[in-house]
């Protein structure tokens, strides 16, 4: 019975993961199947089958992890899904391998320079996989002793017995390897391992012996062979990092703790060549290998011509990540120049980059994407109701639509139905403007708002939206 509040313990961090719901929370990967190509409705994405497929090749090539410095550009309209793409590679990629994403404008509020700030995002984006031996103790429980001082105070004893298919020892426990035990709710039927030099207790499953114990069991349950041969094993283990854990872990008095205050500052570059060379001469004696990950810069036209310099340096060394950047610009200024290109960015940068288009969603698309975020949500909705919502997005615009869901929920819930009817998304409408109305409302009273210059014939606004 003593696996049961684990269990329960399990389904409570699922409910809290379920109810944080974000902008790309859906995204579950690019929708592709073996041969890379794009199912219409798939992982959260819909459409941009074009770009889905070109993105995928782009994944194929990260996951080799045998080219650096490659620079990937996704242009397209607000809304046509650049970021939704990226964070499906991101999914896809899975955790080994090094994701950083970040906005264009986040390097002017760090309190270090442009340069310095960019460095720390590509750092970030380059994984050391180490590779050790360590000795292990693995075997299954079979009895777990804990004596505790009658008077209630005072260092606890305990006896650890465990077996192999060859042979069964008993090891006295300390007050340490006892804390660790009754963490991880070790008990008889389990199979643990035993980090010798840390003193780390993990939990591999239950022993297939004790498979006919179902009310010991819950549904996450996960049975395992009892281990054969000797207790004592070497075993290799590998640890995933990344250069700039290394460099702030070397840089800092104390050490890998400055990781968890987050002032990491600026780092020196003498640590950084130092780091470089040590981890080639890990490379040769085979101890490491170099994961190249992914950086992502959304809104990269707010970066300005001393970044673009540094990113076309940066993208020629040997140990450069996979550059991904988002732009929904078109021909406009370089940031602090009076110089006009393609996306904002400088011709000789476009040069090194291939660049993913997506275009605007059909109708059918945009219904798609509405219903699947209304899954996230947990709202249901009528047809009706959907294909009013539908008609908006085509009106108004997808992200509008798509943040009107939870409102007309609540509008909905006030109405004591579990349902979202039209009139919930009218009424939603018509508490909460979209731009182009609220642009008209402006026009229309904008002689009563503060410091409304009269002399001026049209606005920005007015001229950006004529």
């Amino acid at each position: 019975m003593a696996t049961i509040p684990s269990v329960k313990v399990a389904e409570v961090r699922e409910f809290s993961r379920i109810e944080r719901i974000g902008t790309h929370s859906h995204i579950r990967g690019l929708g592709l199947d073996d041969a890379l190509e794009p199912r219409e409705v798939s992982q959260g994405m819909v459409g941009q089958l074009s770009a889905r497929r070109a993105a995928g090749v782009v994944l194929e090539m990260i996951r080799e992890g045998k080219i650096a410095g490659r620079a990937v550009l996704i242009a397209g309209q607000p809304g046509t899904g650049k970021t939704a793409i990226a964070m499906g590679m991101a999914q896809a990629l899975g955790d080994n391998t090094p994701f950083t994403s970040m906005a264009g404008s986040e390097i002017y509020s760090l309190e270090m320079s442009k340069t310095e700030a960019l460095t720390q995002a590509f750092r970030k984006s380059i994984g050391v996989r180490i590779k050790e031996e360590t000795e292990i103790i693995e075997g299954e429980v079979v009895e777990v002793q804990i004596d505790r001082p009658a008077t209630g105070t005072g260092a606890k004893v305990g006896k650890l017995t465990l077996k192999t298919t060859d042979m069964e020892t008993v090891y006295d426990l300390g007050n340490k390897m006892i804390e660790s035990l009754i963490k991880e709710k070790a008990q008889a039927g389990d199979v643990i391992t035993i980090d010798k030099a840390t003193g780390k207790i993990s939990k591999l499953g239950r022993s297939f012996t004790r498979a006919r114990d179902y009310d010991a069991t819950g549904p996450q349950t996960r049975f395992v062979q009892c281990p054969e041969g000797e207790l004592q094993k070497r075993k290799e283990v590998t640890h995933t990092v990344t250069l700039h854990e290394i460099d702030v872990i070397n840089s800092r008095t104390q050490g890998f703790l400055a990781l968890f205050s987050g002032d990491t500052g600026e780092i020196k570059s003498e640590v950084r060549d130092q780091i470089n060379s040590k981890v080639g001469e890990w490379r040769e004696e085979g101890k490491a290998e170099i994961v190249p990950g992914v950086l992502f810069i959304d809104e990269v036209h707010m970066l300005d011509m001393e970044c673009f310099s540094f990113l076309n340096r940066a993208l020629e060394d040997d140990m450069a990540p996979v550059l991904i950047m988002a732009t929904n610009r078109g021909i406009t200024k370089i940031r602090g120049t009076k110089y006009r290109s393609p996306h904002g960015i400088p011709i000789d940068l476009l040069d090194r980059m291939v660049i993913i288009a997506t275009q605007p969603y059909e109708e059918k698309e945009m219904k798609q994407i509405l219903k699947i975020r209304c899954e996230e949500e947990d709202a249901e909705m009528t047809e009706d109701a959907l294909l009013v919502l539908t008609r908006l997005s085509l009106e108004t615009s997808l992200r509008y639509a798509i943040q009107l869901i939870t409102v007309a929920n609540l509008i909905a819930r006030k109405r004591k139905v579990m349902e979202i009817a039209v009139e919930d998304i009218k009424k939603a409408y018509t508490l909460f403007l979209d731009e182009t109305r609220s642009t008209q409302y402006l026009k229309d009273i904008q002689d009563e708002f503060m410091f409304n210059e009269e002399d001026e014939p049209k606005s920005d606004i007015a001229m950006e939206t004529s």
